[in-house]
């Protein structure tokens, strides 16, 4: 078994389709044709399998999956720590990101990380919490910046860093029945119509987890993984929207409420795994330390 060949099987995997795959490394379709049939010839078991819609993984492709994306980045992080050797630090940083982020700590750490180490390809992925912390965990990620209510905690087996806080706020149309007032208490959303975020945000669980705590259940009108589009809804008063302060940045056509009793808050954790072996990963959690104190596991 070569890395070669696993390499050619993931690039296949993710694109569910060889001429995509040739494309990507790029080689000759052939090639990778005749390396993943070496590859299941040393298996003994069948990788893929073609259809109409594509090819799809066999079990076995499902299971060698994560195996293989594993034994490749560790010849990876191999050949950087040699590099890092020589002093010359290369390779690539992968960093998960939420949106909206509350200020511009993070993206001026990440020009510091670039003057300080050039060579370093920075990639970044934004995406909702739970999809970054499955990405951290399968170790497709370097870190990853998430977003925790106060319901919410990271995995044990992670170490974080808190990064920021911001409340979260009501938006409304400025005719609105509540626009007039600064401060509303959560319960005064009982029957109104609400706009939010889908269920695969931890802003949508901690809305519904916050509510029934004060006694309703929230009746969502419309749900979008797009912030601007909530803000959208909201202007065009198809209901309330409940989100972060910092999606409210610039928004026009409707007026910012105050969130009490209770107060909901949004923070963002820099999340990592403890032995992160890439020197990449590594350089870049250092500076982190360096700018805005020992990274530790938060509470």
């Amino acid at each position: 078994m070569e890395l070669r060949q696993l390499a050619y099987f993931v690039a296949v995997a993710e694109e569910r389709s060889f001429t995509r795959a040739a494309d990507r490394i790029p080689i000759a379709q052939p090639a990778i044709s005749q390396q993943i049939r070496r590859l299941e010839s040393e298996l003994g078991e069948r990788l893929f399998v073609r259809g109409r819609r594509g090819v799809t993984l066999t079990a076995a492709g499902e299971v060698l999956l994560p195996n293989a994306r594993a034994t490749l980045a560790a010849a990876r992080d191999g050949r950087e720590a040699v590099s890092a050797l020589r002093g010359l630090l290369t390779g690539r940083l992968i960093l998960g990101l939420v949106h909206p982020l509350p200020d511009r700590r993070i993206p001026r750490l990440l020009g510091a990380f670039h003057r300080a180490h050039p060579n370093i390809e920075l990639t970044l992925i934004e995406d909702e919490t739970d999809a970054l912390l499955a990405a951290l965990v399968a170790g497709e990620l370097h870190a990853a910046l998430i977003g925790m209510s106060r319901y919410d905690r990271p995995p044990s087996d992670l170490q974080s860093l808190l990064v920021a806080r911001e409340p979260v706020v009501v938006a409304v149309h400025p005719r609105h029945r509540l626009a007039g007032r600064s401060l509303i208490p959560l319960r005064a959303l009982r029957d109104e119509p609400i706009v939010t975020l889908t269920r695969a945000s931890k802003l949508r669980s901690t809305l519904e987890t916050a509510c029934r705590g004060a006694g309703f259940v929230p009746r969502i009108v419309a749900e979008t993984s797009d912030l601007g589009v909530v803000v959208e809804l909201a202007a065009e008063q198809l209901g309330v929207a409940v989100l972060p302060q910092s999606a409210l940045e610039g928004a026009v056509g409707v007026i910012q409420l105050g969130l009490i009793q209770p107060r909901l808050v949004r923070r963002i954790l820099l999340v990592w795994q403890p032995a992160t072996g890439a020197p990449a990963g590594r350089a870049f959690l250092s500076l982190v330390h360096d700018e805005m104190g020992a990274p530790r596991a938060h509470p």
